[in-house]
């Protein structure tokens, strides 16, 4: 087994900007660690400095046994390669020296000798025994063998099937620490309880970012926090995490408490002596002493300050509709969903659940706004009176906001001053970001652009696909705070099974390509 230490780690942004100042932590042989901490705080930028995929300013990372590493974005070509970048370096380097030897293989003895070389190059690194293992991968993650899909385009798989393929290489594979990147995006319920039951089972060291609460329950046995620049650890479960928090919260705040009362007190002080010592020679050398003191004590510098709390303002407001706010009618979508019918009433909050595929998504997107046509489907659908649908993209996908800048999103879409814009952004906590183009923020920050543009778009009917899946903690709890205030109707497909459970009932679409209805989250219904 293998252990990852961070010690004095400290690391710059681009413009000069420190992101993480001085932090050192441990994660032990065997252990499952969840880093978790608001979106923009650094936790994608911390695991790849741990992968060696950037340098740090100062400070080091060593780690014992093969790192594999889960990226947030897994971009390759083929499954082949899909595997092949989430294999040791030692398998990569001979595998693409191989690809090389056959590309330039000709009717030469140099090049087939070269070849040969190539080949026993990586038979000796274990490309071959690794290929028997993605066997084993790629039939448990897509039911095919290697040989099967190996050619296979990656855009031809869901995410979910990419994610699984990658998790059961990096679990099966040789290495011993792994570092997980929202591995758990993409998965259905069903998939989230397979990765919550074999991270328990592995031996392997483990360090994962994920925003699933239900997930970092289940798993982690030591949670790592990223915030203000500094690290943090909370040597239990996520069960006493928030406690754990607050506790230290209110120690830091006491800490300072003291220095400032000490600091004081130590002017005061000297203050005291210095207008004495003028009329009385002999408390000059108690007056030295004093201000040498206070000196000391300034050059010290206050104990590090208490995190800043966040606050997201969700002010979704809605209004009022019609008694039925959907109703379908015979609604179909051919070869995904059988013929059902449903009536949504003005503001049911109605969660939608299911497998990867079984298409929610597809029949949320059916009820968005200015996309006739978009979505193939047979039956009937229609909105109440004054029901105005506004859309959540679970992929981001915004060929619309790409390129531009916050604040002139949301002054151009909705008629605002900057100056408005900017106080819309800071509820949202993205005013830091408002001269930055949309496709630069982390996935958290598009989640809440999105979400702040439902809100000022006037909505009265949200179609949430997947809202929480790049939320940080603080910022889901945010939105679900914002529901409850919300006046319209809610329709949200969803994986996460905390923001589930607020819901009033279920609409649960089955693999079997049926919908039925139901009044608690039925999971099952997936497998």
């Amino acid at each position: 087994m293998g252990h990852i230490e961070v010690s004095r780690l400290s690391h710059a942004l681009p413009d000069g900007r420190l992101l993480l100042h001085d932090v050192s932590f441990r994660v032990g042989e065997g252990a499952k660690a969840a880093l978790v901490g608001p979106n923009g705080a650094g936790k994608t930028t911390l695991l790849r400095l741990i992968a060696g995929a950037l340098r740090p300013a100062d400070g080091a990372v060593t780690h014992s046994g093969g790192l594999g590493v889960m990226h947030q974005f897994i971009d390759a070509a083929t499954v082949h390669a899909l595997l092949l970048s989430v294999a040791p370096e030692r398998v990569r380097r001979a595998a693409d020296a191989l690809a090389r030897a056959e590309r330039a293989l000709a009717d030469t003895e140099k090049s087939q000798l070269a070849y040969a070389r190539a080949l026993t190059d990586f038979t000796d690194a274990g490309g071959y025994d690794l290929e028997v293992v993605w066997d084993t991968c790629a039939t448990a993650a897509l039911g095919l063998t290697y040989d099967q899909v190996k050619d296979r385009p990656t855009g031809t798989l869901s995410g979910g099937e990419q994610k699984r393929l990658v998790l059961e290489a990096l679990l099966r594979g040789p290495d011993e620490v792994l570092l997980l990147d929202e591995p758990d995006n993409y998965l259905d319920v069903p998939g989230k309880q397979w990765l919550a039951e074999r991270l328990r089972a592995t031996a392997k060291t483990v360090l994962l970012v994920s925003h699933d609460r239900q997930l970092l329950a289940d798993t982690a046995d030591k949670i790592v926090t990223v915030e203000s620049g500094d690290v943090w650890v909370h040597g239990g479960g996520f069960a006493g995490y928030a406690q754990a928090r607050r506790d230290r919260t209110d120690r830091l705040h006491e800490l300072r408490r003291r220095w400032d009362e000490e600091h004081t007190r130590l002017r005061q002080l000297v203050h005291t002596l210095r207008q004495r010592a003028t009329n009385n020679d002999a408390l000059a050398s108690p007056y030295q002493a004093a201000k040498t003191r206070l000196e000391r004590f300034e050059r010290a510098g206050p104990p590090r300050a208490a995190p800043k709390e966040q606050n997201v303002r969700i002010r979704l407001r809605g209004g009022r509709t019609g008694k039925r706010a959907v109703t379908c009618e015979g609604l179909g979508l051919p070869g995904l969903v059988r013929p059902f019918d449903t009536e949504i009433w003005f503001g049911e909050r109605v969660a939608v659940l299911g497998p990867n595929g079984s298409g929610k998504s597809s029949f949320l997107r059916l009820l968005a706004p200015h996309r006739p046509g978009a979505i193939p489907y047979e039956g009937s659908f229609r909105l109440g009176a004054r029901v105005r649908p506004g859309l959540f993209v679970q992929t981001h996908a915004r060929p619309d906001l790409d390129g531009r800048a916050l604040a002139d999103i949301v002054m151009a879409d909705h008629a605002l001053t900057r100056n408005e814009a900017m106080a819309a952004l800071a509820r949202y906590e993205l005013a830091p970001a408002g001269a930055r183009p949309f496709g630069t923020l982390s996935g958290g920050q598009q989640a809440r652009l999105q979400i702040l543009l439902l809100e000022l778009s006037g909505a009265t009917l949200l179609l949430l696909d997947e809202p929480t899946d790049n939320l940080d903690l603080a910022s889901a709890e945010a939105l679900q705070r914002g529901l409850e205030g919300f006046a319209g109707t809610v329709l949200a497909v969803t994986h996460d099974r905390w923001f589930a459970a607020d819901f009033d009932r279920y609409l649960v679409f089955g693999a079997d390509g049926g919908v039925r209805e139901s009044a608690e989250p039925d999971w099952g219904a997936a497998r």
